[in-house]
């Protein structure tokens, strides 16, 4: 008759293989493990190092001071602020930004340019029938009426003492 084969597991041990692994770890990460001690190096270098061990001696005290802070009425109202400029912001168009950048500048040398001659209120006149000056008043006029329209919607929801 046929006799069983005997099977003999050899028992799992998780911390010879974890040794082995960590054995073989520099040669097989080794330009990785470089890598990081140079980041470490140049974190010393310029002191990230000392400034996170201080921060993280004092963490609870910077904590409670933070939140102190976040508490204030002006905290909630600046964070408030900050969430509507960004959904603002992010509503606009980067070359209108970017038309409206580089006009100030170019405006701001073209009049200190002109301090020296007077302003006249004809010459005034002749600038404002340019097709630019005319494009930019629309513009400023738009927004104007833009603002006056919300002003009064905010002024209807503001509740009266």
């Amino acid at each position: 008759m046929a006799q069983p084969i005997l099977l003999e597991v050899q028992p799992r041990n998780p911390r010879a293989e974890l040794r082995s692994r960590l054995d073989q770890a520099p040669e097989q990460h080794a330009e990785a493990v470089l890598a990081a001690y140079e980041v470490l190096q140049e974190l010393h270098n310029h002191g990230v190092l000392e400034i996170i061990r201080g921060a993280l001696a004092a963490s609870d005290e910077l904590l409670e001071k933070v939140v102190d802070n976040v508490r204030t009425p002006k905290a909630i109202r600046g964070v408030r602020n900050l969430l509507f400029w960004r959904r603002i912001l992010g509503s606009i168009e980067p070359e209108w930004f970017k038309g409206v950048f580089q006009a100030i500048p170019e405006g701001l040398a073209q009049a200190t340019a002109e301090r020296e001659r007077p302003v006249s209120f004809f010459s005034l006149l002749r600038r404002l029938s340019n097709k630019d000056t005319l494009r930019g008043l629309a513009a400023a006029i738009d927004f104007l009426e833009a603002f006056g329209r919300h002003l009064q919607s905010s002024e209807s929801q503001t509740p009266q003492n």
